[in-house]
């Protein structure tokens, strides 16, 4: 069946209420320039594309939802639609549990050893594990990672071994430090403990450094800036982090955060659907600990809250919208060599042996981070198990 389908480029879009589309290329080829976005797209209300990007009608796309769980479509499974459709609701292509949501989405042609999935939860828990692990999917889906009760997973993202991790919290917290820190785990396993967070907070955002070239914090009350992502030094996992927002009576938590460049462009949602829509270039760049400028209006006094923030995925034309994701799938495409510690053993055949390259203190180092994961998430169990039977 598969090899009667013609291996093409295709542009998968998926809006924020959940519709997801196929369109070909050249229903970008034939468009002359339009406004904002996609010319003609037809959404409800408010509605918009938040994931937009080029992969072929063989390629994988793999499907993460807030419970851990996994689930995956060929390109060619989701139905083709036009520029004015607004295309298929996902609950109809894919067997979601009750009150699952998807949290994030990942094409990829083939399972490479050297490239990895990387995935944070709101307790601050981060797990790398090769995407080979992840290559029998069955149609009701698979445990992509065990979460603990009241654990959920927020953000997945691929990487090369090779790149910096950004957790932000609700609190204003914030910390970086390089993948390289987080071992290979199994797809079972639980995963390691990325961010030491204080009590009553929780992780709202996971960007790598790579995706733009300063940090847009956004808060309750619709207070944002710009950061530099230089002012974040690298440190090692499990820290507390740096402040990287002034929390105040004014702001609330902070609700989100994106890498992002001077180009892009943001949505931010509030809890009674207003949308807006603003231009990088016009926020402030401003220090680590600051509150940042008003983005949206909020009237005081009412219980209007910023409910979520997302990248715009659309560019000013469609020439531009085709340029970009081209670029991008040639990047999904780049063969990176594996990191000197995940080679394979080398072979001697002098003495027909293999040769080990670990040393006994990298060992020891290993197990003294295994030994205070495991301490950190004893604790957090005993803590609420007596917070219960307080309770009770």
């Amino acid at each position: 069946m598969e090899d009667l389908i013609p291996d093409e480029n295709t542009v998968i879009a998926m809006t924020r209420l959940g519709y997801i589309k196929r369109m070909t290329i050249d229903n970008f080829k034939s468009q002359h320039r339009g406004g904002k976005g996609i010319k003609g797209m037809q959404t409800i209300d408010e509605d918009f594309i938040e994931d937009l990007f080029m992969t072929t009608t063989h390629h994988y796309i793999m499907f993460f939802t807030n419970k851990g769980r996994v689930y995956r479509l060929k390109a060619y499974e989701i139905p083709e639609s036009s520029r004015t459709a607004r295309g298929t609701a996902i609950v109809n292509l894919l067997q979601l549990l009750p009150e699952e949501r998807i949290t994030a989405i990942i094409a990829l042609k083939e399972y490479k050893d050297n490239r990895y999935l990387f995935m944070a939860t709101k307790d601050g828990i981060v797990k790398k594990t090769k995407i080979k692990e992840y290559q029998n999917i069955r149609k009701t889906g698979l445990q992509a990672i065990n979460l603990r009760e009241d654990d959920e997973l927020i953000e997945v993202k691929t990487t090369n071994s090779q790149k910096d991790i950004v957790l932000v919290t609700k609190n204003g917290m914030c910390i970086r430090f390089h993948e390289k820190d987080v071992r290979n785990t199994g797809r079972a396993s639980m995963g390691v403990i990325g961010m030491n967070l204080t009590d009553g907070d929780e992780v709202v955002a996971m960007q790598i450094h790579t995706q733009g070239k300063y940090l847009l914090t956004v808060s309750e009350y619709g207070l944002g800036k710009l950061t530099d992502l230089d002012e974040f030094t690298p440190q090692r996992r499990g820290g507390k982090g740096v402040k990287c927002y002034k929390i105040t009576e004014k702001t609330g938590n902070v609700v989100g955060a994106k890498a992002v460049n001077e180009e892009h462009e943001v949505m931010i949602i509030t809890n009674e659907g207003i949308i807006i829509r603003l231009a990088i270039n016009g926020i402030s760049i401003l220090g680590r600990i600051t509150s940042g400028v008003k983005l949206i209006n909020i009237e005081a006094g009412k219980d209007i809250r910023v409910a979520s923030l997302a990248k715009v995925r659309e560019s000013s034309t469609e020439e531009e919208v085709l340029k970009k994701l081209e670029e991008e799938l040639k990047e999904e495409n780049v063969v990176i060599p594996l990191e000197d510690d995940q080679e394979e053993d080398e072979y001697s055949e002098e003495d027909d042996s293999y040769q080990e390259d670990d040393t006994l203190a990298e060992e020891e180092e290993d197990l003294m981070d295994d030994k205070k994961d495991l301490e950190e998430l004893v604790s957090r169990a005993l803590k609420d198990q007596e917070e219960q039977e307080d309770q009770e």
